[in-house]
């Protein structure tokens, strides 16, 4: 009896009814050992991390920087280094007022609005004050995806909705009679109108964080208002390879309108991105911090980095300052910087080495589980003790 009972509890554990956090953590930790095995430890030279270090942060300011300065780094790294394509892992909602144009916009408005010496210099001036213009004139027909987040409405009741969201990578209907079980976001923080249309594309940055706090799988896709919008390593990946299209990957003779969903994977190209039941995969983690070369920000805006170490490279700008806040807990380090988790994600897609974790384990398991469980059942009664 006592052993039916046991069963039964890891029965429910697997099939979802029931959650025991310790078999999660028995598992996890299970996991991050294998990996501390088999990582690859060898550091991939395609791609670069811009990072906004200490360094950078002493010598340039704090940040959030003006965008006539990221405008000027956007163009150093095209312009100067030859780069291949760059992306932010930073989000820029709000419109930049550090040049004081809008106090300016309102006095011409108002209080000087008959002063036509304060309006023909505001109006020679306005350019040169009008960062968002002048960041967006930067982006504009080269390689630059941006990034953004998605709000979780397990973690917040709140749905905020600033700016403007790229288009989605699958629309409303394209899942129909699918019942995949996407992670569902109640509302998102996205870039600028002006941003937005200038890049040549966007990713959200929303990792998925285990119970531990640990960062093992990235959603490839997120679900918001029935469209489907790809993550920014898929959206860097894909930008390297050419603009690629990413196609869906059911399981053969996988049901429609019920059952077993059949979503295993993504294809881009030849490449396979294997994904799990929420449409999650797991991050390639190559080694521990330093995975990928670092160069200093300001050593780009000064222009003093070696060329060698950014033409045609795929450059990630970032920050591993801890005052910056993207710091994240990893399974091979505890303290590890954000930005290089979508490095290894984007290496990981361009080698198509993705680790599997189809969403048809969850039926396996179930499987085993019970059948384990009906020979124990059956032989401990019959078994003599020792």
């Amino acid at each position: 009896m006592g052993s039916l009972l046991i069963v039964a509890f890891f029965v429910a554990h697997v099939s979802g009814v029931m959650h025991l956090g310790f078999v999660d953590r028995l598992e996890n930790i299970a996991y991050d050992a294998r990996l501390l095995f088999t990582m690859p430890k060898i550091k991939d030279e395609r791609i670069v991390i811009v990072d906004v270090d200490e360094k950078s942060l002493a010598a340039e300011g704090r940040w959030p920087w003006g965008r006539d300065k990221l405008a000027d780094l956007v163009d150093r790294l095209f312009d100067h280094y030859q780069v291949k394509l760059t992306a932010f892992d930073v989000v820029f909602a709000e419109p930049d007022e550090s040049s004081g144009l809008g106090v300016l916009e309102s006095l011409a408005r108002e209080e000087l609005r008959d002063d036509t010496e304060f309006q023909t210099q505001l109006e020679r001036l306005r350019p040169d004050l009008d960062h968002d213009r002048r960041f967006a004139q930067s982006l504009d027909g080269r390689a630059v995806i941006l990034g953004y987040y998605f709000t979780d409405p397990r973690e917040s009741d709140e749905a905020p909705a600033a700016g403007v969201l790229p288009p989605p990578t699958f629309t409303k209907g394209q899942f129909a009679g699918r019942k995949v079980n996407f992670l569902r976001a109640s509302g998102y923080g996205a870039n600028l109108k002006r941003l937005q249309t200038s890049a040549a594309g966007a990713g959200h940055f929303v990792p998925f964080v285990d119970e531990d706090g640990v960062v093992r799988r990235v959603p490839m896709l997120y679900e918001y208002e029935g469209n489907y919008y790809e993550s920014l390593s898929l959206a860097i990946a894909r930008k390297a390879m050419g603009d690629l299209p990413v196609r869906p990957g059911f399981a053969p003779g996988a049901a429609t309108g019920g059952g077993y969903a059949g979503l295993e994977w993504l294809e881009l190209g030849d490449r396979i991105i294997p994904v799990d039941e929420r449409v999650r995969t797991l991050v390639p983690y190559r080694g521990k911090q330093g995975s990928f070369s670092y160069v200093s920000a300001t050593d780009v805006l000064k222009a003093t980095a070696p060329k060698a170490a950014l033409t045609d490279k795929i450059v990630l700008l970032g920050t591993s300052a801890p005052g910056l806040l993207d710091l994240r807990a990893a399974p091979i380090q505890k303290i590890f910087p954000g930005v290089e988790i979508h490095a290894n994600l984007v290496a990981g897609i361009l080698d198509g080495n993705i680790k599997q974790n189809p969403a048809y384990t969850l039926g396996a398991e179930l499987v085993i589980v019970l059948f384990a469980g009906l020979v124990m059942a059956l032989l401990l009664p019959v078994l003599n003790p020792l």
